[in-house]
């Protein structure tokens, strides 16, 4: 398979020249060996996951750095955070910017390291899986915002995707292995979790067992777009609620699963204070919960729950792929039920996102949206429905009908 351009590239582009160090964090095989060797052809790499140089790197960290002299690549930095220190002495030691490359696909312990050993010198970008974009080769790496000024340039680069292929994407997933030819797709996520469980979760983070592990997984897959309830997936799991939360924090800290937070303040005594469950891949979601074909799953009882998904993580997708590393992405619920499925803050504006895989949507789908007027120094600006309509319309004054394709 030809390398697929990653949006990401013109990040490390504006981190070499700011940074010493840059670290390209993400879950397992997301691509960042992958985008680091192609966008760096000429740098030195080297892998910790090879065994040999793993027990250099920690038995000697002093002269594993003496020996790989920058500008460098080190892939899976987070079985030999003692270099850290070393990689510290060497930048802080040279007037050079872009020294090191980092990757990572564990946070749950790297990033504190991180913080400890580098804050200051180093630049970091969050890498997910391929991207709608990125898949169709559209050269467009601007946020998701739901306003007129967005949608004029996204229409400049604009290429229409049709319903089957959404669907396709949904089911398959967006690692980049999967859109090789011949690539079976039950192969590689079965290969996938496996690799997972074995070098990052029981090596990294001393989780014994192992079957209650992918159980607690499979639940969590089975309540994608949904508030988060510790307690029903504890129990369908066959674990105590202390290990639900140390394991889901394993899984976000990976990159595997997303706690969308809630949007609430002083004035909306009524919201509900509860993240929503995503799962950063939908192709994991659908092979754990086993929907075993994009039709099946397209019909299936969850179709509105991994459309709602995919939405939601496009969007991440679109704010992580220009350095953000905190999208300023919310969702509300209320006591009387009443929901928004995504509010987006920008420049003290909330723009409400109504989520439906419908291809009619209508004014009632945005009645919730009226709430957020009673927020205190914000204003609400442009909202819609993201859905599967054939084009960009105004729903009414403030709203549009916002096709998938716009993602």
């Amino acid at each position: 398979m030809d390398y697929i351009k990653r949006s990401a590239e013109a990040v490390i582009a504006k981190q070499e020249k700011m940074f010493k160090v840059i670290l390209i964090t993400g879950a397992r095989q997301v691509g960042k060996s992958t985008l680091l060797q192609n966008f760096k052809k000429n740098t030195k790499y080297i892998s910790l996951d090879d065994i040999f140089l793993k027990e250099s790197a920690v038995t000697d960290p002093k002269l594993f750095i003496e020996a790989n002299t920058p500008p460098i690549i080190i892939d899976e930095i987070q079985y030999a955070p003692n270099l850290l220190n070393y990689i510290k002495i060497n930048v802080d030691n040279s007037d050079k910017t872009a020294m090191f490359y980092l990757t990572g696909s564990q946070q749950f312990h790297l990033m504190k390291n991180v913080s400890e050993s580098l804050a200051g010198r180093i630049g970091i970008l969050n890498l997910l899986g391929l991207s709608l974009r990125e898949i169709n080769n559209i050269d467009f790496n601007m946020p998701f915002i739901s306003n007129s000024e967005y949608f004029k340039k996204r229409e400049e680069k604009l290429i229409p995707i049709s319903y089957e292929n959404i669907w396709e994407i949904i089911h398959r997933g967006s690692f980049p292995a999967l859109y090789k030819e011949d690539n079976e797709v039950d192969m590689y996520y079965s290969t996938y979790v496996n690799t997972y469980i074995e070098r990052d979760v029981r090596s990294l983070t001393q989780v014994g067992d192992i079957l209650g592990f992918v159980k607690f997984m499979t639940a969590l897959a089975s309540r994608i777009g949904q508030m988060l309830n510790l307690n029903s997936i504890a129990t369908e799991a066959g674990i105590s609620v202390p290990t639900a939360n140390k394991w889901l924090s394993i899984l976000v800290s990976s990159n595997i699963v997303y706690l969308l937070e809630p949007y609430y303040n002083n004035i909306m005594k009524r919201a509900i204070k509860t993240p929503k469950l995503y799962f950063l891949d939908t192709g994991l979601a659908a092979y754990l919960t086993k929907w075993k074909t994009k039709d099946v799953l397209e019909s299936g009882t969850m179709a509105g729950n991994f459309f709602e998904n995919f939405v939601v993580v496009e969007i991440i997708k679109s704010y992580y792929n220009t350095g953000e590393l905190r999208p300023p992405l919310y969702y509300y619920r209320d006591k009387d039920k009443n929901e928004i499925d995504l509010i987006i803050e920008q420049n003290g504006k909330l723009h409400p996102i109504e989520i439906k895989k419908s291809a009619n949507p209508n004014k009632d789908m945005i009645s919730s949206f009226r709430l957020l007027e009673k927020v205190k120094g914000k204003t609400v600006g442009e909202g819609g429905i993201i859905c599967m309509y054939d084009r960009l319309m105004k729903l009414n004054e403030n709203n549009w009908v916002i096709p998938v394709d716009y993602l």
